[in-house]
């Protein structure tokens, strides 16, 4: 091996060993607050698209996260900067982790992605740009994802919390 490829191994080791340390921090803190307010669920750690993510998942019905997750992911939103700021309180750095609950956001990853296809088909057909509705920047994230896929440009507008996408013709 060479010195340029053993050192892009190491970093990337590196980067995977911060990221597995970043969801540790995160389950224990999760599993801190499930204590807390009495509630079922698994932790589960996963490092995905350079990332820590961490879900909660339960057996039952699940009834009881829906809690955490909240009116249109409000409450998981607000869970989630909470978990990174209890990571960036152990290791000094800034955290991009991602939480979901209850399959929540691999829910609405599915029905954004299903948006951004049809924005773009939109657009495909009549050339002329599709403005969606305002979305958090995990949803603009997803959208953008799709239209890109799609093989189209696409733009986020506006300010925070009224930011929405702009699907635009190649």
């Amino acid at each position: 091996m060479t010195e340029g490829t053993t050192t892009a191994a190491t970093e990337g080791a590196d980067t995977l060993t911060r990221l597995e340390q970043e969801g540790e921090i995160a389950a224990d803190y999760l599993e801190g607050l499930l204590d807390i307010a009495d509630l079922d669920g698994d932790i589960d750690m996963d490092v995905e698209a350079d990332r820590a993510s961490v879900s909660i998942i339960s057996d039952a019905q699940g009834r009881d996260l829906q809690k955490l997750v909240g009116r249109d992911g409000e409450v998981l939103e607000a869970l989630q900067e909470l978990t990174r700021l209890a990571v960036h309180r152990e290791t000094g750095d800034r955290s991009r982790l991602m939480l979901d609950i209850a399959g929540y956001r691999a829910q609405k990853r599915t029905e954004l992605a299903e948006l951004g296809a049809q924005a773009a088909a939109e657009v495909k057909s009549s050339g002329e740009p599709v403005k969606l509705k305002p979305m958090t920047p995990f949803e603009r994230k997803v959208v953008h994802d799709a239209i890109k896929g799609a093989g189209l440009r696409s733009e986020s507008e506006g300010e925070e919390p009224q930011r929405f996408v702009v699907v635009l013709p190649a």
